[in-house]
């Protein structure tokens, strides 16, 4: 059985960075495919970045800021998020998908497309 949690969501100002942590069972995450989602009140839930064996996607939102990595040792997936600003506010969750499937293709996967997710952890951007 997969099973994420989540950790690391806090306040930080606009500028500063956070460490998003998913301490992941029940699969490997040199094999299966990992994401990172946001969501905000009102709006759907986000794909930003996503990592598998063979690539790693990012949304455009976060190109250049966020780094999406994983540790096999450690059984986790990270998202390193720098230069935060105020629209990064949002929940943010890890997802897997259970199967091997070894690419994160050409676009972000929507949501549908995993089926393994978090509780969610809260992100606030603000001064």
């Amino acid at each position: 059985q997969v099973r994420l949690v989540e950790s690391g969501g806090g306040l930080v100002q606009p500028g500063g960075s956070l460490k998003l942590s998913c301490a992941v069972s029940g699969f490997n995450v040199n094999l299966h495919r990992a994401a990172w989602f946001r969501q905000v009140p009102g709006k759907e839930r986000e794909a930003i970045a996503c990592l598998s064996a063979m690539d790693r996607l990012y949304g455009d939102p976060v190109k250049g800021r966020f780094t999406i990595s994983r540790d096999a040792a450690q059984k986790r997936v990270f998202l390193q998020m720098d230069n935060l600003k105020p629209d990064d506010t949002a929940v943010y969750y890890c997802a897997a998908t259970s199967t091997i499937i070894a690419h994160c293709g050409d676009y972000l996967p929507p949501a549908g497309a995993f089926d393994s997710w978090g509780q969610g952890t809260q992100v606030t951007v603000t001064s």
